[in-house]
């Protein structure tokens, strides 16, 4: 944890607790230190001292790791039980015994997909069947809760991110430059375009059923898209770096995966397109959150749970 202010070594080299355990301190002085987290700690209140001095306590919430040795490159997928489906993505053209993952209500780590290259986005829909993009055929497949997989569409490109809208409207995004709106009934079309990404898009249906899309490019100051029910494109916000997987809370604010001012981790931004940076973690790619108010965090090898207490927007 990186922490700054003042008056953090007066006296002698300062120390750093959560809750009742010492968080190893690997640089200290006046006004900044680096702790490293100890292991086990999730919550707790964290305090500096030095000598007979010490700072106010500050609330001090962790992720939990829940699951390792994966390779999501997007958003997990949680149902209405609170299952939880990521990704073993492989680089492109890779292929890899499992594809995707699913994790029950104890965070068991079950093998869900085999057969399936370069499994990319993740998605439910009303029905809980779940559907998944490959980047490598440019399919976008759908499994029943039981593992039945077939093709639901073909030829979406480079298919990488996928939602649904209220109408089971299922839309793809082709990270070379185009949005894909697929309706129930299968027929295709270009819903908008875009600037392509270097990476992916992701996609998420905010408020008044707007979509919201980032696709990180070369540049350090991307941005969030907002597109209409009529496929015009905005700008909802510029200024991130590397923007991947994001999701809505209930009060219409959005959560991205991304950095901002030179900080990894979890951007919240508001409706009043005020950003902050809500979580902070490296090599953040994705997020989602779960019936039980918790956060979802998926990084490049890993997922964590982050007890935020904050009611994820009702998809359907």
């Amino acid at each position: 944890m990186q922490i700054r202010g003042k008056g953090f070594a007066k006296s002698e080299r300062p120390r750093v607790t959560i809750g009742d355990v010492g968080a190893p301190v690997i640089i200290g002085s006046d006004s900044y230190v680096i702790a490293r987290v100890p292991e086990g700690a999730s919550d707790g209140e964290l305090v500096i001292a030095s000598g007979s001095a010490a700072s106010e306590s500050w609330a001090c919430d962790i992720g939990v790791l829940i699951a390792d040795s994966l390779h999501p490159v997007a958003s997990p997928a949680v149902d209405s039980f609170g299952n939880i489906f990521t990704t073993f993505s492989g680089s492109r053209g890779q292929k890899v015994p499992v594809a995707v993952y699913r994790l029950d209500l104890n965070y068991n780590l079950k093998p869900f997909i085999n057969d399936m290259m370069n499994a990319t986005g993740v998605a439910l829909d009303a029905h809980g069947m779940l559907y998944i993009s490959s980047r490598y055929d440019g399919m976008v497949y759908q499994v029943t809760p039981s593992g039945n997989m077939s093709v639901f569409v073909e030829g979406m490109g480079v298919a990488t991110g996928i939602c649904f809208d209220e109408e089971q409207n299922l839309y793809v995004g082709d990270r070379s430059g185009t949005i894909f709106k697929i309706s129930p009934n299968r027929q295709i079309f270009v819903f908008a375009t875009i600037e392509p990404s270097i990476a992916a898009y992701h996609l998420a249906f905010g408020p008044e059923q707007y979509l919201y899309v980032t696709g990180p490019t070369t540049s350090s100051f991307d941005c969030v898209y907002r597109v209409s029910h009529a496929g015009e494109v905005e700008v909802f916000y510029r200024g991130l770096g590397r923007p991947q997987g994001i999701a809505f809370d209930e009060d219409g604010r959005l959560y991205v995966a991304a950095s901002i001012s030179g900080r990894k981790g979890v951007v919240r931004i508001g409706q009043d397109r005020h950003a902050e940076l809500f979580l902070s973690g490296p090599g953040v790619v994705g997020l989602a959150f779960t019936p039980s108010r918790s956060m979802i965090v998926a990084t490049t090898n890993a997922l964590y749970r982050v007890d935020t207490g904050i009611k994820g927007r009702p998809l359907f």
